[in-house]
């Protein structure tokens, strides 16, 4: 590996981090993030001057984020555990640790996947302990003061009855999986955007500044170390987490173990568990039990002496192809739900901790490369522990499954696009486009009108009340009718979602442009043309050379745009909307500049005094455009504390970086 290669993987995994740790929104699953590591360490062994304090080899983890609560300092630092990947590496490390102490134990315990928290006891002069604060792990050194949510979480004690001056406890919180899919089903009714996996909504809920949504979405928290107390508790492990939990704190499962033997036979045991939990864990931590020791063996400053953690490879499962269904998008693309069973028991997958019995089948030439059909075998995994995939045949169908001519649910002949791999409905009556464009013009990324989600915009759709998202403020005129029919629910629930149907007519234009789904033009799209264009209808004339001249629209977004605003339909239906009052203009800031016109910015770190989308309505008001990555297309990075690997991007493109202060003298 060049040394070239080698800043650009730290770049990479920095990233990931990033992704990981502060944004609760990984890209790349657990394994594939521990490979990349694995390159980077093999590269620092053979090169060991490459290696700086800001390699991702010498970082703990997160930022502390100040929007979720005030930064605290750690008594004792939270520092993160090596992993390991092969029975062959535990058994190395344990008889390395039997050879200097033969009388050695070791306390085998699961992996919880969730975030670290420490709790800090102190005796509240009464005889008992009191919770006096709760932090997040942060970088290990400084995290976040969560003490008000931690409070509502059922499993964290607030008093101990134990005769101690002060005790500090660390543990991992967690979601369980029936809490997680009740959040996730709540979403669909409202028609929100669902989480992707326990891990991220647990971390997403912990740092909610309002502690009652945290007691609503439900989190619960298992001890796995006693971070400082008396000598009695920090003598043996296995002895000190017995004791707490006899005074009611809830314990991580562990086992004591005596040799490499049974080390590798209590991975093996907890590793079988993994698809019956209530809870997900992503490997298994083995610890010196006897405290005094683990100093004899450290790995480092970013890891805990004394500790490793196996990580187990992602589950796979063999799957029978029972049936394949055909559906239709909202932009009238097919697509093809695989329904699975087990091949061996014959119920549905478990994976992960999950019940699988649907998989996403793409595209055409997806199912042809991988010979899918009715009766065929395949390998099923979970792509970062979260979406179901296919990765292998184990047995081939007896015939490789082939799309329909005709829509599966108008009857239309479907058409497959040039140069694509898409096969598209092309009737803008289908049924199904008609029910899923609706839905999206109601999301909360598009016009965000709350209560009229998925399943209701179906009913009404079933019912005849919409035809198109036009309809929907005419929903006023049916609402004697629709109480009485109870579609939306008594009068009170419809009333409410018709007074959310009314106020989205006042929102920005560049809202309601997002909403028409038109192909290729997303949010930032949508608000780079309602600022060059200034409204929706002056945009609706635009020729494909007028919008070529706006920054980052091609030939495919234009000639996507121009075909849209010429389709009578598709005109009849803005004509509706702008007659029933929904605005189409951009709004007018008298305080607006052009000083940032034709600038491209990137945000990164923690500003001073403001937030990052107080920053970006700035750069926005003032003509200029932000961007979530750096490219070379970047002009600024508006950088404030703990930046990350956006700097480390900035810095190898040359591309300028700003403070806070800079970018409000440039405006002055």
């Amino acid at each position: 590996m060049t040394f070239e290669q080698y800043k650009e993987l730290c770049s990479n995994i920095d990233y990931h981090m990033d992704r990981y740790y502060n944004n609760d929104e990984p890209e790349i699953s657990d394994y594939e993030y521990d490979q990349l590591m694995i390159q980077l360490k093999a590269a620092e062994k053979e090169h060991p001057e490459w290696i700086t304090p800001d390699s991702p080899s010498q970082k703990i983890g997160g930022t502390a984020k100040r929007e979720a609560g005030v930064k605290i300092t750690h008594n004792v630092p939270m520092l993160s555990i090596e992993d390991v990947f092969t029975h062959e590496d535990v058994e190395a490390w344990v008889n390395k640790v039997l050879a200097m102490h033969p009388d050695s134990k070791f306390s085998v315990e699961q992996k919880i996947d969730g975030l670290s928290m420490t709790l800090r006891y102190v005796a509240d002069g009464e005889g008992r302990m009191r919770l006096d604060v709760a932090e997040t792990r942060g970088d290990g050194i400084v995290g976040e003061d969560v003490t008000a949510n931690a409070l509502v979480i059922p499993s964290v004690c607030k008093y101990l009855n134990l005769p101690y001056e002060y005790l500090e406890l660390r543990g991992e919180v967690y979601m369980s999986h029936e809490d997680f899919n009740k959040f996730n089903e709540l979403q669909e009714e409202l028609g929100k955007k669902i989480a992707a996996n326990p891990r991220n909504l647990a971390a997403g809920t912990l740092r909610q500044l309002d502690p009652a949504i945290t007691r609503e979405r439900g989190l619960d928290m298992f001890v796995f170390n006693i971070q400082d107390g008396p000598k009695d508790l920090m003598a043996s492990h296995d002895q000190g987490l017995n004791a707490i939990k006899e005074s009611g704190v809830a314990t991580v499962y562990h086992r004591l173990c005596a040799n490499a033997e049974e080390v590798i036979q209590a991975i093996t045991d907890i590793g079988e568990m993994r698809g019956q939990l209530p809870y997900d864990i992503d490997g298994a931590v083995v610890k010196v039990d006897q405290i005094d020791y683990r100093n004899d063996f450290p790995a480092g400053s970013k890891y805990s002496a004394g500790h490793i953690a196996y990580k187990y490879p992602p589950e796979e499962k063999a799957v029978f192809m029972e049936s394949i269904e055909e559906t239709v998008g909202r932009t009238g693309k097919l697509g093809f739900i695989g329904h699975v069973y087990d091949n061996e028991t014959g119920k549905p997958a478990r994976l992960c901790g999950t019940n699988v019995s649907r998989v996403t089948l793409h595209n055409q030439d997806y199912i042809n490369e991988m010979k899918i059909g009715v009766g065929g075998v395949y390998l099923l995994k979970k792509s970062g522990d979260i979406i179901p995939k296919l990765v292998g045949l184990v047995a081939e169908p007896f015939q490789i499954y082939e799309a329909s001519t005709n829509c599966p649910v108008c009857g239309e002949r479907l058409i497959r696009e040039e140069d694509t791999a898409d096969i598209r409905c092309i009737n803008l009556s289908c049924p199904a486009q008609c029910s899923r464009a609706i839905s999206y013009f109601a999301s909360r990324t598009c016009m965000d009108i709350a209560g009229l989600g998925e399943t209701l915009v179906d009913a009404l759709v079933s019912e005849g009340y919409l035809k198109n998202y036009a309809d929907i403020y005419h929903l006023k005129e049916h609402r004697d009718e629709l109480v009485q029919a109870g579609i939306i629910g008594k009068e009170k629930n419809t009333d409410k979602v018709l007074a959310a149907i009314e106020a989205s007519k006042n929102n920005e234009a560049e809202k309601l442009l997002t909403a028409l789904g038109i192909r290729n033009v997303g949010k930032s799209t949508a608000k780079e043309l309602i600022r060059s264009f200034g409204s929706i209808r002056k945009l609706m004339e635009a020729t494909i050379l007028d919008l070529l001249a706006v920054q980052d629209i091609g030939e495919t977004t234009a000639q996507d745009i121009v075909e849209f605003f010429t389709n009578e339909s598709n005109r009849r239906i803005i004509e509706d909307l702008e007659n029933s009052g929904v605005n189409m203009e951009k709004a007018v800031d008298e305080d607006a500049t052009d000083k940032f016109a034709g600038l491209t910015f990137v945000i990164t770190g923690t500003l001073p005094t403001m937030s990052r989308n107080d920053a970006q309505a700035l750069i926005e008001k003032n003509g200029g455009k932000v961007s979530s990555s750096v490219s070379k297309k970047t002009s600024y990075l508006l950088m404030g504390e703990a930046a990350g690997s956006k700097a480390d991007k900035a810095k190898s493109l040359g591309i300028p970086t700003l403070s806070e202060e800079d970018i409000l003298k440039m405006l002055e």
